[in-house]
Protein backbone atom coordinates (compact mmCIF):
# COMPACT_ATOMS: atom_id res chain seq x y z
CA UNK A 1 0.00 0.00 0.00
CA UNK A 2 1.35 3.45 -0.94
CA UNK A 3 2.03 5.69 2.04
CA UNK A 4 -0.29 8.70 2.32
CA UNK A 5 1.25 11.94 1.13
CA UNK A 6 2.31 14.48 3.75
CA UNK A 7 1.40 18.16 3.38
CA UNK A 8 3.23 20.57 5.71
CA UNK A 9 1.86 23.99 6.59
CA UNK A 10 2.65 26.71 4.08
CA UNK A 11 3.92 29.38 6.46
CA UNK A 12 7.12 31.34 5.85
CA UNK A 13 10.05 30.71 8.21
CA UNK A 14 8.05 28.21 10.24
CA UNK A 15 9.65 26.53 13.23
CA UNK A 16 10.17 22.81 12.81
CA UNK A 17 8.33 20.80 15.47
CA UNK A 18 5.99 17.89 15.85
CA UNK A 19 2.49 18.92 14.84
CA UNK A 20 -0.88 17.25 15.04
CA UNK A 21 -1.87 15.89 11.66
CA UNK A 22 -5.27 15.67 10.02
CA UNK A 23 -6.09 12.66 7.88
CA UNK A 24 -7.81 13.57 4.62
CA UNK A 25 -10.06 10.74 3.42
CA UNK A 26 -11.84 10.15 0.15
CA UNK A 27 -15.61 10.45 0.75
CA UNK A 28 -16.37 7.56 -1.59
CA UNK A 29 -14.25 4.79 -0.06
CA UNK A 30 -12.69 6.41 3.05
CA UNK A 31 -9.19 5.83 1.66
CA UNK A 32 -6.59 7.98 3.41
CA UNK A 33 -5.32 10.35 0.73
CA UNK A 34 -2.91 12.45 2.77
CA UNK A 35 -1.97 13.77 6.16
CA UNK A 36 -1.87 17.51 6.65
CA UNK A 37 -0.04 19.31 9.46
CA UNK A 38 -2.31 21.49 11.57
CA UNK A 39 -1.44 24.91 12.96
CA UNK A 40 -1.36 25.87 16.62
CA UNK A 41 -1.69 29.42 17.96
CA UNK A 42 2.03 30.13 17.52
CA UNK A 43 1.89 29.01 13.88
CA UNK A 44 -1.07 31.29 13.20
CA UNK A 45 0.71 34.22 14.83
CA UNK A 46 3.79 33.51 12.73
CA UNK A 47 1.73 33.64 9.54
CA UNK A 48 0.04 36.89 10.58
CA UNK A 49 3.31 38.49 11.68
CA UNK A 50 4.97 37.57 8.40
CA UNK A 51 2.10 39.03 6.38
CA UNK A 52 1.93 42.16 8.53
CA UNK A 53 5.64 42.92 8.29
CA UNK A 54 5.56 42.32 4.56
CA UNK A 55 2.66 44.69 3.96
CA UNK A 56 3.89 47.42 6.32
CA UNK A 57 6.92 48.18 4.10
CA UNK A 58 5.87 49.43 0.68
CA UNK A 59 9.32 48.57 -0.64
CA UNK A 60 8.20 44.93 -0.34
CA UNK A 61 5.10 45.35 -2.46
CA UNK A 62 4.89 43.55 -5.77
CA UNK A 63 4.35 45.80 -8.79
CA UNK A 64 1.43 45.23 -11.13
CA UNK A 65 3.71 43.89 -13.90
CA UNK A 66 5.24 41.43 -11.41
CA UNK A 67 1.81 40.23 -10.36
CA UNK A 68 0.70 39.77 -13.96
CA UNK A 69 3.79 37.70 -14.76
CA UNK A 70 3.17 35.49 -11.71
CA UNK A 71 -0.49 34.93 -12.54
CA UNK A 72 0.21 34.19 -16.19
CA UNK A 73 2.91 31.71 -15.23
CA UNK A 74 0.52 30.10 -12.75
CA UNK A 75 -2.02 29.66 -15.54
CA UNK A 76 0.59 27.81 -17.62
CA UNK A 77 1.44 25.52 -14.70
CA UNK A 78 -2.24 24.83 -14.03
CA UNK A 79 -2.76 23.88 -17.66
CA UNK A 80 0.24 21.55 -17.45
CA UNK A 81 -1.24 19.85 -14.36
CA UNK A 82 -4.87 20.06 -15.50
CA UNK A 83 -5.75 16.37 -15.30
CA UNK A 84 -3.78 15.77 -12.12
CA UNK A 85 -5.53 18.65 -10.33
CA UNK A 86 -8.97 17.64 -11.59
CA UNK A 87 -8.42 14.03 -10.52
CA UNK A 88 -7.16 15.10 -7.10
CA UNK A 89 -10.17 17.35 -6.57
CA UNK A 90 -12.58 14.56 -7.55
CA UNK A 91 -10.84 12.13 -5.23
CA UNK A 92 -10.87 14.29 -2.11
CA UNK A 93 -14.21 16.07 -2.67
CA UNK A 94 -16.33 13.44 -4.41
CA UNK A 95 -17.38 15.65 -7.31
CA UNK A 96 -17.53 13.46 -10.44
CA UNK A 97 -14.49 13.70 -12.66
CA UNK A 98 -16.52 15.07 -15.58
CA UNK A 99 -17.55 18.02 -13.39
CA UNK A 100 -14.16 18.37 -11.70
CA UNK A 101 -12.62 18.88 -15.12
CA UNK A 102 -15.11 21.68 -15.76
CA UNK A 103 -14.23 23.18 -12.38
CA UNK A 104 -10.52 23.04 -13.24
CA UNK A 105 -11.19 24.89 -16.48
CA UNK A 106 -13.10 27.52 -14.52
CA UNK A 107 -10.27 27.76 -12.01
CA UNK A 108 -7.88 28.66 -14.82
CA UNK A 109 -10.40 31.07 -16.30
CA UNK A 110 -10.78 32.75 -12.90
CA UNK A 111 -7.05 33.44 -12.69
CA UNK A 112 -7.12 34.71 -16.28
CA UNK A 113 -9.96 37.05 -15.26
CA UNK A 114 -7.71 38.41 -12.48
CA UNK A 115 -5.10 39.32 -15.10
CA UNK A 116 -7.71 40.85 -17.40
CA UNK A 117 -9.08 43.01 -14.59
CA UNK A 118 -5.61 44.21 -13.62
CA UNK A 119 -5.24 45.65 -17.11
CA UNK A 120 -8.33 47.80 -16.55
CA UNK A 121 -8.01 48.45 -12.82
CA UNK A 122 -8.74 52.15 -12.75
CA UNK A 123 -10.87 54.66 -10.90
CA UNK A 124 -12.38 58.02 -11.74
CA UNK A 125 -11.05 61.33 -10.36
CA UNK A 126 -13.20 63.51 -8.16
CA UNK A 127 -14.16 66.75 -9.97
CA UNK A 128 -12.52 69.95 -8.77
CA UNK A 129 -12.67 73.54 -9.99
CA UNK A 130 -16.46 73.65 -9.94
CA UNK A 131 -16.85 76.17 -7.10
CA UNK A 132 -14.73 78.69 -5.20
CA UNK A 133 -13.51 76.14 -2.65
CA UNK A 134 -12.28 73.68 -5.26
CA UNK A 135 -10.57 76.24 -7.52
CA UNK A 136 -6.91 75.60 -8.42
CA UNK A 137 -7.15 71.93 -7.51
CA UNK A 138 -7.37 68.57 -9.20
CA UNK A 139 -7.38 64.99 -7.94
CA UNK A 140 -5.49 61.81 -8.64
CA UNK A 141 -7.18 58.56 -7.64
CA UNK A 142 -5.06 55.45 -7.08
CA UNK A 143 -6.07 51.95 -6.08
CA UNK A 144 -4.04 50.27 -3.38
CA UNK A 145 -4.29 46.84 -1.70
CA UNK A 146 -6.43 46.89 1.41
CA UNK A 147 -4.02 44.82 3.52
CA UNK A 148 -3.92 41.29 4.88
CA UNK A 149 -6.64 39.02 3.51
CA UNK A 150 -7.77 35.93 5.42
CA UNK A 151 -9.76 33.54 3.26
CA UNK A 152 -11.81 30.69 4.72
CA UNK A 153 -13.08 28.34 2.04
CA UNK A 154 -15.67 25.57 1.59
CA UNK A 155 -15.32 21.95 0.51
CA UNK A 156 -17.62 21.80 -2.49
CA UNK A 157 -15.44 23.52 -5.12
CA UNK A 158 -11.92 23.02 -3.76
CA UNK A 159 -10.21 24.40 -6.87
CA UNK A 160 -12.34 27.29 -8.08
CA UNK A 161 -13.28 28.69 -4.68
CA UNK A 162 -9.59 29.04 -3.85
CA UNK A 163 -9.07 30.74 -7.21
CA UNK A 164 -11.88 33.20 -6.38
CA UNK A 165 -10.41 34.07 -2.97
CA UNK A 166 -6.65 33.82 -3.47
CA UNK A 167 -6.44 34.96 -7.11
CA UNK A 168 -7.89 38.43 -6.45
CA UNK A 169 -5.68 38.84 -3.36
CA UNK A 170 -2.55 38.11 -5.40
CA UNK A 171 -3.78 40.31 -8.25
CA UNK A 172 -4.46 43.30 -5.99
CA UNK A 173 -1.23 42.92 -4.04
CA UNK A 174 -2.65 41.75 -0.72
CA UNK A 175 -0.80 39.23 1.45
CA UNK A 176 -3.26 36.35 1.86
CA UNK A 177 -3.58 33.57 4.43
CA UNK A 178 -5.99 30.88 3.31
CA UNK A 179 -7.70 28.25 5.43
CA UNK A 180 -9.18 25.54 3.21
CA UNK A 181 -12.01 23.24 4.25
CA UNK A 182 -10.86 20.37 6.47
CA UNK A 183 -12.51 17.88 4.10
CA UNK A 184 -10.74 19.15 0.97
CA UNK A 185 -7.47 20.93 1.80
CA UNK A 186 -5.26 19.14 -0.72
CA UNK A 187 -6.43 21.00 -3.82
CA UNK A 188 -5.79 24.27 -2.02
CA UNK A 189 -2.25 23.29 -1.06
CA UNK A 190 -1.54 22.16 -4.62
CA UNK A 191 -2.77 25.45 -6.07
CA UNK A 192 -0.79 27.53 -3.58
CA UNK A 193 2.32 25.53 -4.46
CA UNK A 194 1.71 26.42 -8.12
CA UNK A 195 1.58 30.13 -7.26
CA UNK A 196 4.87 29.78 -5.38
CA UNK A 197 6.46 27.94 -8.31
CA UNK A 198 5.19 30.71 -10.58
CA UNK A 199 7.34 33.19 -8.67
CA UNK A 200 5.11 34.37 -5.82
CA UNK A 201 7.18 34.59 -2.62
CA UNK A 202 5.80 32.31 0.11
CA UNK A 203 5.19 35.30 2.37
CA UNK A 204 2.54 36.63 0.00
CA UNK A 205 0.37 33.51 0.09
CA UNK A 206 0.36 31.21 3.11
CA UNK A 207 -1.93 28.26 3.77
CA UNK A 208 -2.85 26.88 7.18
CA UNK A 209 -5.18 24.30 8.64
CA UNK A 210 -5.81 25.32 12.29
CA UNK A 211 -5.89 22.42 14.72
CA UNK A 212 -9.26 23.52 16.16
CA UNK A 213 -12.02 26.08 15.68
CA UNK A 214 -10.79 28.26 18.53
CA UNK A 215 -7.44 28.79 16.78
CA UNK A 216 -9.20 29.34 13.45
CA UNK A 217 -11.25 32.08 15.11
CA UNK A 218 -8.04 33.70 16.36
CA UNK A 219 -6.79 33.86 12.78
CA UNK A 220 -9.97 35.46 11.46
CA UNK A 221 -10.48 37.96 14.29
CA UNK A 222 -6.91 39.21 14.61
CA UNK A 223 -6.68 43.01 14.45
CA UNK A 224 -4.08 42.80 11.67
CA UNK A 225 -6.63 41.34 9.24
CA UNK A 226 -7.96 43.94 6.79
CA UNK A 227 -10.36 41.78 4.80
CA UNK A 228 -12.09 38.51 5.64
CA UNK A 229 -13.41 36.33 2.81
CA UNK A 230 -15.72 33.51 3.91
CA UNK A 231 -17.47 30.77 1.94
CA UNK A 232 -19.46 28.30 4.02
CA UNK A 233 -22.45 27.94 6.32
CA UNK A 234 -24.51 30.94 7.38
CA UNK A 235 -24.26 29.98 11.04
CA UNK A 236 -20.46 30.10 11.01
CA UNK A 237 -20.20 33.07 8.66
CA UNK A 238 -22.45 35.41 10.61
CA UNK A 239 -20.85 34.32 13.89
CA UNK A 240 -17.35 35.12 12.64
CA UNK A 241 -18.49 38.44 11.25
CA UNK A 242 -19.75 39.39 14.71
CA UNK A 243 -16.29 38.69 16.13
CA UNK A 244 -14.20 40.63 13.59
CA UNK A 245 -11.82 43.28 14.84
CA UNK A 246 -12.94 46.90 14.33
CA UNK A 247 -12.11 48.00 10.81
CA UNK A 248 -11.96 44.52 9.26
CA UNK A 249 -14.12 44.40 6.15
CA UNK A 250 -15.66 41.17 4.96
CA UNK A 251 -17.56 39.28 2.31
CA UNK A 252 -19.71 36.27 3.21
CA UNK A 253 -21.05 33.66 0.80
CA UNK A 254 -23.55 31.24 2.29
CA UNK A 255 -26.24 29.05 0.81
CA UNK A 256 -29.82 29.27 -0.32
CA UNK A 257 -32.87 27.14 -1.04
CA UNK A 258 -33.03 28.08 -4.70
CA UNK A 259 -36.53 28.45 -6.21
CA UNK A 260 -37.63 27.90 -9.79
CA UNK A 261 -40.93 29.03 -11.32
CA UNK A 262 -42.13 26.90 -14.27
CA UNK A 263 -45.06 28.60 -15.97
CA UNK A 264 -47.74 26.70 -17.88
CA UNK A 265 -46.31 27.80 -21.25
CA UNK A 266 -42.78 26.53 -20.47
CA UNK A 267 -41.10 24.20 -22.94
CA UNK A 268 -40.37 21.16 -20.80
CA UNK A 269 -37.87 19.80 -23.30
CA UNK A 270 -35.86 22.98 -22.75
CA UNK A 271 -36.37 22.96 -18.98
CA UNK A 272 -35.63 19.32 -18.20
CA UNK A 273 -31.86 19.10 -18.87
CA UNK A 274 -31.16 22.24 -16.85
CA UNK A 275 -33.40 21.26 -13.97
CA UNK A 276 -31.81 17.81 -13.85
CA UNK A 277 -28.29 19.23 -13.84
CA UNK A 278 -29.15 22.01 -11.40
CA UNK A 279 -30.81 19.60 -8.97
CA UNK A 280 -28.22 16.83 -8.87
CA UNK A 281 -24.90 18.44 -9.87
CA UNK A 282 -22.27 17.50 -7.25
CA UNK A 283 -24.99 15.56 -5.41
CA UNK A 284 -26.78 18.85 -4.70
CA UNK A 285 -23.85 20.19 -2.69
CA UNK A 286 -23.96 23.62 -4.32
CA UNK A 287 -25.10 26.85 -2.67
CA UNK A 288 -27.45 27.71 -5.57
CA UNK A 289 -28.56 24.15 -6.36
CA UNK A 290 -32.15 23.78 -7.62
CA UNK A 291 -34.22 22.74 -4.60
CA UNK A 292 -37.77 24.13 -4.92
CA UNK A 293 -39.58 23.94 -8.27
CA UNK A 294 -43.00 25.64 -8.42
CA UNK A 295 -44.84 24.30 -11.48
CA UNK A 296 -48.22 25.29 -12.88
CA UNK A 297 -50.71 22.58 -11.97
CA UNK A 298 -51.54 21.87 -15.62
CA UNK A 299 -48.03 20.52 -16.25
CA UNK A 300 -46.79 19.74 -12.74
CA UNK A 301 -47.33 15.99 -12.92
CA UNK A 302 -45.81 15.79 -16.40
CA UNK A 303 -42.66 17.63 -15.31
CA UNK A 304 -42.47 15.52 -12.16
CA UNK A 305 -42.59 12.31 -14.18
CA UNK A 306 -39.98 13.54 -16.66
CA UNK A 307 -37.64 14.71 -13.90
CA UNK A 308 -38.12 11.42 -12.07
CA UNK A 309 -37.18 9.49 -15.19
CA UNK A 310 -34.10 11.66 -15.66
CA UNK A 311 -33.08 11.23 -12.02
CA UNK A 312 -33.39 7.45 -12.23
CA UNK A 313 -31.15 7.37 -15.30
CA UNK A 314 -28.22 9.18 -13.63
CA UNK A 315 -25.09 7.15 -12.92
CA UNK A 316 -24.33 7.26 -9.20
CA UNK A 317 -21.04 6.07 -7.80
CA UNK A 318 -17.27 6.42 -7.93
CA UNK A 319 -16.34 10.05 -8.70
CA UNK A 320 -13.13 8.92 -10.41
CA UNK A 321 -15.08 7.06 -13.08
CA UNK A 322 -15.66 8.99 -16.28
CA UNK A 323 -19.24 7.67 -16.39
CA UNK A 324 -20.33 8.90 -12.95
CA UNK A 325 -22.78 11.80 -12.88
CA UNK A 326 -23.59 11.89 -9.16
CA UNK A 327 -20.91 11.14 -6.59
CA UNK A 328 -20.99 10.73 -2.80
CA UNK A 329 -21.90 13.22 -0.12
CA UNK A 330 -18.86 14.67 1.57
CA UNK A 331 -19.19 12.64 4.77
CA UNK A 332 -21.39 9.99 6.33
CA UNK A 333 -22.99 12.43 8.75
CA UNK A 334 -24.40 14.36 5.80
CA UNK A 335 -25.81 11.16 4.34
CA UNK A 336 -27.60 10.46 7.61
CA UNK A 337 -28.96 14.01 7.77
CA UNK A 338 -30.28 14.00 4.18
CA UNK A 339 -31.92 10.62 4.77
CA UNK A 340 -33.72 11.96 7.84
CA UNK A 341 -34.91 15.12 6.10
CA UNK A 342 -36.43 13.15 3.23
CA UNK A 343 -38.09 10.74 5.62
CA UNK A 344 -39.58 13.66 7.54
CA UNK A 345 -41.05 15.06 4.31
CA UNK A 346 -42.57 11.68 3.41
CA UNK A 347 -43.98 11.27 6.91
CA UNK A 348 -45.62 14.69 6.55
CA UNK A 349 -47.33 13.69 3.29
CA UNK A 350 -44.86 14.29 0.46
CA UNK A 351 -45.05 11.86 -2.45
CA UNK A 352 -41.71 10.13 -3.00
CA UNK A 353 -41.36 9.72 -6.76
CA UNK A 354 -37.85 8.26 -6.74
CA UNK A 355 -34.78 7.91 -4.56
CA UNK A 356 -35.21 8.40 -0.86
CA UNK A 357 -32.53 5.92 0.12
CA UNK A 358 -28.91 5.83 1.16
CA UNK A 359 -26.61 3.85 -1.10
CA UNK A 360 -23.16 2.39 -0.57
CA UNK A 361 -20.05 4.56 -0.22
CA UNK A 362 -21.83 7.63 1.20
CA UNK A 363 -23.96 8.01 -1.94
CA UNK A 364 -27.63 8.97 -1.89
CA UNK A 365 -30.08 8.12 -4.65
CA UNK A 366 -31.22 11.19 -6.63
CA UNK A 367 -34.57 12.03 -5.10
CA UNK A 368 -37.70 13.77 -6.36
CA UNK A 369 -40.43 14.75 -3.88
CA UNK A 370 -43.88 15.91 -4.98
CA UNK A 371 -45.68 18.59 -2.98
CA UNK A 372 -43.97 18.37 0.44
CA UNK A 373 -45.34 20.53 3.23
CA UNK A 374 -43.93 24.06 3.38
CA UNK A 375 -42.95 23.53 7.02
CA UNK A 376 -40.73 20.48 6.55
CA UNK A 377 -36.97 20.89 6.33
CA UNK A 378 -36.68 20.06 2.62
CA UNK A 379 -38.96 23.04 1.90
CA UNK A 380 -37.50 25.54 4.33
CA UNK A 381 -33.77 24.79 4.69
CA UNK A 382 -30.87 24.13 2.36
CA UNK A 383 -30.63 20.37 2.00
CA UNK A 384 -27.20 20.27 0.31
CA UNK A 385 -27.99 16.85 -1.09
CA UNK A 386 -29.39 15.30 -4.31
CA UNK A 387 -33.00 16.11 -3.49
CA UNK A 388 -35.46 18.31 -5.39
CA UNK A 389 -39.05 19.25 -4.51
CA UNK A 390 -41.90 19.97 -6.92
CA UNK A 391 -44.89 22.08 -5.86
CA UNK A 392 -47.94 22.51 -8.14
CA UNK A 393 -49.49 25.99 -8.23
CA UNK A 394 -52.57 27.56 -9.77
CA UNK A 395 -51.82 31.25 -9.14
CA UNK A 396 -48.53 32.71 -10.35
CA UNK A 397 -48.40 35.42 -7.69
CA UNK A 398 -48.89 32.82 -4.97
CA UNK A 399 -46.02 30.78 -6.39
CA UNK A 400 -43.79 33.85 -6.34
CA UNK A 401 -44.84 34.55 -2.76
CA UNK A 402 -43.95 30.99 -1.75
CA UNK A 403 -40.60 31.27 -3.53
CA UNK A 404 -39.87 34.48 -1.60
CA UNK A 405 -41.05 33.19 1.78
CA UNK A 406 -37.71 32.15 3.29
CA UNK A 407 -35.00 34.15 5.06
CA UNK A 408 -32.44 33.20 2.39
CA UNK A 409 -32.10 34.72 -1.05
CA UNK A 410 -29.56 33.96 -3.75
CA UNK A 411 -30.14 32.91 -7.37
CA UNK A 412 -33.52 31.92 -8.81
CA UNK A 413 -34.96 31.08 -12.21
CA UNK A 414 -38.11 31.10 -14.31
CA UNK A 415 -39.04 28.95 -17.30
CA UNK A 416 -41.53 30.44 -19.75
CA UNK A 417 -41.88 31.15 -23.48
CA UNK A 418 -43.56 34.50 -22.85
CA UNK A 419 -41.28 37.55 -22.45
CA UNK A 420 -43.85 39.45 -20.38
CA UNK A 421 -44.14 36.56 -17.93
CA UNK A 422 -40.38 36.23 -17.77
CA UNK A 423 -39.98 39.89 -16.88
CA UNK A 424 -42.93 39.87 -14.48
CA UNK A 425 -41.51 36.95 -12.50
CA UNK A 426 -37.92 38.18 -12.69
CA UNK A 427 -38.88 41.57 -11.28
CA UNK A 428 -40.77 40.00 -8.37
CA UNK A 429 -38.52 37.15 -7.28
CA UNK A 430 -36.41 37.99 -4.21
CA UNK A 431 -33.01 37.11 -5.65
CA UNK A 432 -29.72 38.70 -6.59
CA UNK A 433 -29.90 37.04 -10.01
CA UNK A 434 -32.76 35.48 -11.97
CA UNK A 435 -32.10 33.07 -14.84
CA UNK A 436 -34.66 32.85 -17.65
CA UNK A 437 -34.96 29.36 -19.13
CA UNK A 438 -31.83 28.31 -17.26
CA UNK A 439 -31.28 26.56 -13.93
CA UNK A 440 -30.38 28.43 -10.74
CA UNK A 441 -26.79 27.16 -10.54
CA UNK A 442 -25.68 28.89 -13.75
CA UNK A 443 -22.55 30.97 -13.22
CA UNK A 444 -19.59 32.40 -15.06
CA UNK A 445 -16.71 33.64 -12.97
CA UNK A 446 -16.79 37.32 -13.88
CA UNK A 447 -20.46 37.89 -13.10
CA UNK A 448 -21.65 39.18 -9.70
CA UNK A 449 -22.51 36.39 -7.28
CA UNK A 450 -24.26 37.61 -4.17
CA UNK A 451 -26.28 36.08 -1.39
CA UNK A 452 -28.93 38.36 0.09
CA UNK A 453 -30.58 38.29 3.51
CA UNK A 454 -29.11 35.29 5.43
CA UNK A 455 -27.43 34.03 2.26
CA UNK A 456 -24.48 36.35 2.51
CA UNK A 457 -22.92 39.80 2.50
CA UNK A 458 -21.15 41.58 -0.34
CA UNK A 459 -20.68 40.46 -3.90
CA UNK A 460 -18.46 37.69 -5.24
CA UNK A 461 -17.10 37.25 -8.74
CA UNK A 462 -13.52 38.06 -9.73
CA UNK A 463 -13.85 41.80 -10.54
CA UNK A 464 -16.12 42.42 -7.56
CA UNK A 465 -13.80 40.62 -5.12
CA UNK A 466 -10.83 42.55 -6.49
CA UNK A 467 -12.75 45.77 -5.85
CA UNK A 468 -13.36 44.69 -2.24
CA UNK A 469 -9.67 43.97 -1.70
CA UNK A 470 -8.60 47.48 -2.68
CA UNK A 471 -9.02 51.01 -1.40
CA UNK A 472 -9.20 54.16 -3.48
CA UNK A 473 -6.66 56.70 -2.31
CA UNK A 474 -7.33 60.29 -3.35
CA UNK A 475 -4.51 62.79 -3.78
CA UNK A 476 -5.62 66.44 -4.02
CA UNK A 477 -3.13 68.74 -5.69
CA UNK A 478 -3.36 72.48 -5.13
CA UNK A 479 -1.59 74.84 -7.50
CA UNK A 480 -2.17 78.37 -8.75
CA UNK A 481 -1.15 77.02 -12.12
CA UNK A 482 -4.42 75.10 -12.28
CA UNK A 483 -7.32 77.09 -13.69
Amino acid sequence: MTAAQHFPLMVADLEKKNRTQLEVKAPYDDAILARVDTADADDINQALTTASQLFSDKNNWLSVPQRIVILERAIELMQDQFEELAMGSAHEGGKPLIDSRVEMARCIDSIRACVDNLRDNTCHPVPMGINATSQHRFTIMNKEPIGIVVAVSAFNHPLNLIAHQVGPAIATGCPVIVKPAEDTPLSCFRLIEIFHRAGLPVEWCQAVLPENHHIAEKLVTDARVAFFSFIGSAKVGWYLRSKLAPGTRCALEHGGVAPVIVNKDADLDIALPGLTKGSFYHAGQVCVSVQRIYVHESIARELAEKLTSAAKSLNVGDPLSGNTEVGPLIRNGELIRVTSWVQEAVDMGAELLCGGQALLNNCYAPTVLFNPQSTCKVSSSEIFGPVVCIYPFSDLDQAISSANSLDVSFQASVYTQDIDTAMYVSNRLAASAVMVNEHTAFRVDWMPFAGLKHSGLGTGGIPHTMEDMQIEKMIVITSKGIN
